[in-house]
């Protein structure tokens, strides 16, 4: 997994304060040195240390002679150079700030990670996941780009997490083939399948798609993140459920098959849910991005159990 850090993002011409300077000395200070950026005042000791921040704009409200270190944010979040630069972007978020404090491993101040840097890693991290999503796993810079690549290298990018999908074709396959006696016996209940697998794909795909931004941006541990997501599934499932069981009581006439479906429809929703999110969560334990832990992987997942539980359902109605 790519590691990109904060020092690579790094301005070290910055507005910068003593404790004791008063905003008034501080500002005619910057005036004159007229530093690379000016988003954050960083108020340092005398050692260079880092005491606290405050936005530039916030200084302009306060009186002349306040002191700095009366007008700062002693608690202003702040990075080193080794962090993760997608790290310094939801602590960035998290704390609703523009810019980050960059300070040594003694707490000295460097400089600071400005907006645009921000932003950019923003924009670049939602990129790649969004690459991850479609099972691209390699060459992360490259695939940046990949709409503007050969096909040749587009299709090297994208097979090996699609192999994966042939393969979990085939085990679905292979799972409605047990159920061949009950197929044979009612017909109608095979024109739910493909329903049934899209619904259960679709509410993953959500969960997916929150778990890869989200597992990076939220400080909540696993267990809250999956039952809350367990339990949304299965809002989801059983409003769904409720929703197709009256027009297949009436297309049918058949409460039982009505009956099974609909359940089918709340369990697979409720599966798929913490599917979506867990899946991912299980790639980063394992040191893989968390992105990857969607798209072809968790669809196979999901579809086969889908299958199982819809028929396992069915069996136990005696369809």
């Amino acid at each position: 997994m790519r590691h990109e850090t904060v020092g690579s993002h790094l301005v070290a011409s910055i507005g910068r304060g003593r404790g004791e300077e008063s905003v008034a000395a501080a500002l005619a200070r910057m005036a004159a040195d007229k530093p690379a950026s000016v988003e954050l005042v960083c108020v340092t000791d005398d050692a260079g240390r880092l005491l606290g921040a405050l936005p530039i704009g916030r200084l302009f409200k306060l009186g002349g002679e306040v002191a700095l270190r009366d007008a700062m944010d002693p608690a202003f979040p702040r990075v080193g150079t080794d962090d993760d630069q997608e790290t310094a972007a939801s602590l960035a978020l998290h704390h609703g700030v523009d810019a980050l404090p960059v300070v040594d491993r003694e707490g000295r101040l460097l400089g600071t990670m400005p907006s645009q840097a921000l932003l950019q890693v923003l924009r670049q991290e939602h990129v790649e996941d969004l690459h991850r999503l479609a099972g691209i796993r390699r060459e992360t810079s490259q695939a940046r780009h990949a709409i503007e690549d050969p096909p040749m290298r587009q299709a090297r990018h994208r097979l090996p997490w699609l192999l994966v999908g042939l393969a979990g074709g085939a085990l679905a396959t292979a799972a409605m083939a047990g159920f061949e006696a009950t197929l044979e016996k009612t017909i109608a209940v095979a024109f739910f399948v493909p329903g049934l697998v899209y619904l259960a794909d679709a509410i993953g795909t959500q969960s997916e798609a929150i778990a890869v931004r989200g597992l990076s941006l939220t400080r909540a541990g696993i267990a809250h993140l999956l039952s809350g997501e367990l339990r949304t599934g299965m809002v989801i499932g059983a409003t769904l459920g409720l929703i197709a069981f009256l027009p297949i009581l009436l297309a049918f006439g058949n409460v039982q098959l009505a009956a099974a479906v609909s359940i089918s429809i709340f369990v697979a929703g409720s599966i798929a849910a913490a599917i979506g999110i867990g899946l991912p969560w299980l790639f980063a334990r394992l040191g893989l991005d968390p992105a990857y832990g969607s798209g072809p992987v968790a669809t196979v997942i999901q579809d086969i159990l889908s299958i199982l539980v819809y028929f396992a359902v069915l069996r136990a109605f005696g369809i």
